[in-house]
């Protein structure tokens, strides 16, 4: 990288880049993850015991997820829900970025795609206030399902994870959309051409030519997804029902209203954990490499 950074921006600057980097991984990111380790490690004790006898490390706070029962549900219906969302997420975005990439003219490419940045310069929760709105029980979603006859009594959307599920999709797409479409990008055209010109159908020239050349996008889209799902407040507590918590409720929870720091960074560090499992579990899965997923 020094290197690189050298023959564009000559030697002082490049050190100068690479300085400010360092501080900023340092002071940023890795001293909050350590400080957050040694919160998870201590037990929650009065200002005037800090320090005493009673302050040392211990594996309580994580002892603690495994023996409650409804924590430790919650935390894998959390794991398995993001998985859900990441799917869903792509199987929306795949084709999407497909048509983005191959088949629209640069004036109807740049126009969808503009479709799909300017809701995002709206907050992200006045975004998902809105899906609250279409998915009430009185809401226009209901209404125009009974317009058309095709429901008799208003259903209650938001009564379980459905809601939750189309307010991540929807929050998150763009996440997925384009790492699959700069990948997708990049493929050579005539390779598609000589697949159908053998006799491949649209479903075969997909699986054997356009997927295996877009691993890295699809892969960088899946962890950033599944990542911001896992870790996703505001739209489970929005869109969610009493029965359909997410497991950063919980956190939140231990932080702003228990009052027990110690604890949710346990909680928060086994989530961090989560993520650096499955991000490391997708990059086994589609064969890649952190090097591949930077391209």
């Amino acid at each position: 990288m020094f290197r690189q950074l050298r023959a564009r921006f000559g030697g002082p600057l490049a050190a100068a880049i690479l300085t400010l980097l360092g501080i900023w991984l340092i002071v940023m990111v890795t001293l909050p993850q350590l400080q957050m380790i040694d919160y998870s490690l201590r037990p929650n004790l009065l200002p005037a015991q800090v320090g005493g006898p009673e302050d040392g490390w211990t594996l309580a706070n994580y002892i603690t997820l495994f023996n409650n029962d409804i924590h430790r549900a919650i935390f894998f219906k959390t794991l398995w829900s993001s998985v859900l969302v990441t799917l869903l997420t792509l199987a929306v975005s795949y084709p999407l970025a497909w048509y983005l990439a191959k088949v629209a003219t640069p004036r109807q490419a740049a126009l969808c795609i503009l479709l799909l940045i300017v809701p995002f310069w709206i907050n992200e929760i006045l975004r998902t206030y809105s899906w609250f709105i279409i998915l009430a029980f009185r809401g226009p979603l209901n209404e125009v399902l009974m317009m058309l006859g095709l429901i008799d009594r208003p259903i209650r959307f938001l009564s379980g994870n459905g809601g939750v599920m189309v307010g991540m999709v929807y929050a998150y797409i763009l996440f997925m959309v384009f790492p699959v479409y700069n990948a997708i990008e990049s493929l050579d055209d005539n390779q598609v051409r000589a697949a159908r010109d053998l006799g491949a159908g649209t479903v075969r020239t997909h699986r054997r030519i356009v997927i295996p050349h877009a691993k890295p996008g699809i892969a960088t889209g899946c962890i950033m997804t599944f990542m911001l799902a896992a870790g996703s407040y505001a739209v489970p507590a929005l869109l969610g029902s009493p029965g359909s918590r997410w497991f950063t409720q919980i956190i939140y929870n231990w932080f702003f209203e228990g009052g027990n720091w110690n604890q949710g960074a346990a909680y928060a560090f086994l989530l961090l954990v989560l993520c650096i499992g499955f991000m490391s579990l997708v990059m086994r899965v589609f064969k890649v490499g952190l090097g591949d997923i930077a391209k």
